[in-house]
């Protein structure tokens, strides 16, 4: 597997496991982000807002994958490491 897939496949693993946030935390979460967009589309700093979070989700990403030696250590609350062992 060439770097670029392995590492897709790592940040893949971390995402989507269920032992990082729970199922029902994820339905919360998207619930609320449908609720958010539905309600405030129409205002005017709708768009800032969007970017703001992003900016901000990624720079926390970026906080936790260091952390985290590139998901091979646990921090912070992130322990999955059954995740992270076939790339050690």
């Amino acid at each position: 597997m060439n770097t670029l897939a392995l590492t897709l496949h790592r940040e893949l693993r971390v995402c989507f496991s269920l032992k990082a946030q729970p199922l029902w935390v994820r339905l919360m979460k998207w619930t609320v982000v449908l609720v958010l967009v539905v309600r405030y589309h129409d205002a005017p700093w709708f768009w800032p807002g969007v970017a703001a979070c992003f900016v901000a989700g990624l720079g926390l990403h970026f906080v936790y994958r260091w952390q985290t030696r590139a998901w091979t250590r646990p921090w912070g609350g992130w322990n999955d490491m059954k995740s992270a062992d076939g790339f050690r």
